[in-house]
């Protein structure tokens, strides 16, 4: 598995062994392929692990999910953050900065399209309640955790346990003390947030860390926009399989979003999951919003 990425130099665990790493480059035939943090690999050459010895990707394996942005809605070229990632963990301060539920939403939107589940841990809620910030996501069936320096960690562990988990986040919201504390050894950089309430970017590429129990955490850059070009909204209704066989007789080019926007969208036939498809629509809101953090 792909654990890093450096100036043209991949670092790989064999056989999701954090002892056994290997440096490795890309094999002239494998051309422009995108290989990120999170995919599985194929080595041939020196896989000695020892210095100044390097091995050669030949073969990406297809992945089984995958967490893509754009820079914005604009965008038309989507960038992988992570391949094969199970879980997408979003933190989001509750206070400095304050939390933004459209950054959130759009996130869970890029979750369900690429497959991960997403789950909300929360920090800082010492300096604000959560309560209104979670009800933002009822009907979602969002796990949502308590990730602050003062929280107990072990119902995070619990959910990460062999498991690989990306975790994404604005800058300054506590992902890298998150980290730290996750992985003891990890030693990623800690920010201070600025007076006008905007953290410093102190984790500058996405790098895959051994959990001490058992699976990988991808820490990312800190994000700043999120952009879903590459997303439509059929791809969002495709994760609710409750939600998926009352769109089918919709007409071409339904957004979902109901009247005036759709009058004749098959959700709005739906009468026992008026919150679930209220949440769904909160999504493909989000989604059709030209918006960036």
């Amino acid at each position: 598995m792909v654990v890093s990425v450096d100036r043209g130099r991949w670092g790989c665990v064999l056989d999701g062994d954090p002892d056994r790493r290997i440096v490795a480059m890309r094999a002239r035939e494998l051309g422009r392929t995108p290989i990120v943090v999170g995919d599985r690999v194929d080595l041939v050459g020196d896989i000695s692990g020892r210095t100044d010895t390097l091995a050669r990707i030949v073969r990406v394996a297809e992945r089984r999910t995958v967490l893509r942005r754009t820079a914005d809605d604009t965008d038309p070229y989507e960038r992988i953050v992570v391949g094969n990632a199970e879980l997408l963990l979003i933190v989001v301060a509750l206070a400095d900065p304050p939390p933004r539920t459209g950054f959130v939403e759009r996130a869970m939107v890029a979750a369900y399209a690429g497959k991960l589940q997403p789950i909300l841990c929360l920090t800082k809620h010492d300096l604000a309640a959560d309560s209104e910030f979670a009800a933002a996501f009822d009907g979602l069936d969002l796990t949502i955790v308590h990730g602050g320096i003062d929280d107990p960690l072990e119902p995070v562990q619990q959910l990460l346990g062999h498991r690989l988990t990306a975790l994404i986040g604005h800058s300054g919201v506590g992902k890298s003390t998150l980290v730290n504390r996750l992985v003891p050894d990890a030693d990623r950089a800690v920010g201070e947030v600025s007076g006008v309430g905007k953290g410093k970017h102190t984790s500058t590429q996405s790098v895959a860390l051994a959990l001490p129990s058992g699976g990988w955490v991808v820490d990312t850059p800190g994000v700043r926009s999120f952009g879903l070009a590459h997303i439509t909204p059929d791809d969002v209704i495709a994760a609710f399989t409750d939600l998926t066989d009352a769109v089918e007789d919709c007409p071409r080019g339904c957004t979902h979003l109901g009247p005036p926007t759709d009058p004749e969208c098959g959700l709005d036939d739906l009468t026992d999951t008026g919150q679930r498809v209220a949440a769904v629509r909160r999504l493909l809101t989000a989604l059709a919003a030209n918006e960036s953090w």
